[in-house]
């Protein structure tokens, strides 16, 4: 793996309101090896950005790579083989689009993550939670009213975003499986959701003593919880119980936000993901009681931004699509953007995210020791967040591990 050395670049990283002076970046061995104005290397390619923004690849915090389709209950039900190869194709996009890292909040196997570590195909870095753990008639039963198959049919297919749980004893073992098959951390559904059929969105999801035993499980095992939740109550409910990762959020208040904040917690808005659903759900076969559902979290998303802003409560990236809805992954930033500053909103897609992985150090900065994964990006996106949109048209070089993903010329 060839060294490279990036002259005159103006990094960007959430940390600061203003891009910061030029310096050189030198890359070896897939890791940055030095960062400042005096760098200099006679064996490494120059890479003279020219005054160019310079940014840590990006982090989406919460994606289902094996969504092909966004009807779910029909993305459960097809062959491994075909969910794996447009899984592939789902996180090359990705990629191009700057996003070096994602995390997987229900859906993929240690399989598949396994293959993106091979390095055989252009893929970001996968963390992944697994099978989301779900209660009977919770947001990943997809058998909807009138079927009484058996709710461990799909469980082991790759489609399939979540198993089916119940009691004590169930989730126990549950979580302990999905640890030992290589997941990261756990995902649970601990309340009602858009895309599955029974559940209205104010449905708790899990007893309290079954939301204990999962967050020891993953304590025990050195890691966390994460939760799909939506109403106030859910959400205290799981910070109360430990839950570390609040997914969504949207119906949020502030006691609870400042709550979570004091437990530590991070929350991980998706609000492009209703704007998609609505507007092109129906189409690409969201089902029509779930787009129905999604009105009652979508007017609150911005407020609750606002809400969790203020109480410090720190905020990563997610975007949560599905189907072809995928290509609208970068559109959060914009979003964000209306009720956000632009560093808070970088900030989610950097450091934040990356420590929320448990991989602060190594992904979402522009510092030694971290993995070379680096975005260039033409022009300052503290001043324009749109230039991390449009599939990254403006984007000419991405990197990840030290070597180049899309590179054209710097003119």
């Amino acid at each position: 793996m060839a060294a490279t050395l990036f002259t005159n670049a103006r990094i960007v990283d959430g940390t600061a309101p203003e891009p910061a002076e030029p310096v050189s970046v030198l890359v070896e061995g897939g890791t940055i090896r030095e960062v400042g104005k005096a760098v200099t290397s006679a064996k490494a390619r120059t890479v003279d950005l020219k005054g160019r923004t310079l940014m840590p690849g990006l982090i989406d915090a919460h994606v289902h790579v094996v969504a092909g389709v966004a009807d779910l209950g029909a993305n459960a039900r097809l062959p491994d083989s075909l969910v794996t190869a447009r899984s592939f194709v789902i996180m090359r996009e990705m990629l191009l689009r700057g996003f070096t890292t994602v995390r997987d909040v229900g859906g993929a196997d240690f399989g598949l993550k396994q293959a993106t570590e091979e390095g055989h195909f252009p893929t970001p870095r996968l963390v992944i939670s697994g099978k989301a753990l779900s209660q009977t008639g919770g947001h990943a039963d997809f058998r909807g009213r009138y079927d009484d198959r058996p709710s461990v049919i799909e469980r082991h297919r790759l489609g399939a975003l979540g198993r089916i749980c119940d009691g004590v004893p169930d989730v126990r073992r549950a979580a302990r499986e999905e640890l030992k098959g290589g997941a990261d951390f756990i995902k649970i559904m601990a309340n009602g959701g858009c895309a599955s059929p029974t559940d209205p969105i104010h449905f708790l999801g899990y007893s309290v003593s079954e939301l204990e035993a999962i967050v020891e499980e993953a304590r025990m095992a050195g890691t966390y919880v994460s939760a799909h939740v939506y109403t106030d109550e859910a959400i205290r409910r799981c910070v109360e119980a430990g839950v570390h990762s609040l997914e969504h959020c949207n119906l949020i208040q502030p006691e609870t936000a400042r709550l979570a904040a004091t437990k530590g917690a991070v929350a991980v808005p998706t609000l492009v993901t209703y704007d998609k659903l609505v507007s092109d759900g129906p189409k690409l076969g969201f089902p029509p009681d779930s787009v129905a559902k999604v009105d009652v979290v979508r007017s609150a998303g911005m407020d609750s931004l606002r809400i969790m802003q203020k109480a410090g409560l720190p905020m990563a990236y997610g975007s949560d699509l599905l189907g072809e809805m995928h290509r609208y992954q970068s559109e959060e930033f914009v979003i964000r953007g209306r009720a956000l500053p632009a560093q808070e909103v970088i900030a989610s897609a950097t450091f934040i995210a990356a420590r929320l992985l448990k991989l602060e150090g190594k992904i979402g900065t522009v510092a030694p020791g971290a993995h070379a994964d680096l975005v260039v990006v033409d022009g300052d996106p503290l001043q324009d967040l749109s230039l991390l949109t449009r599939q990254g048209r403006h984007m000419p070089l991405i990197m990840k591990g030290g070597d180049f993903i899309k590179r054209t010329s710097l003119n």
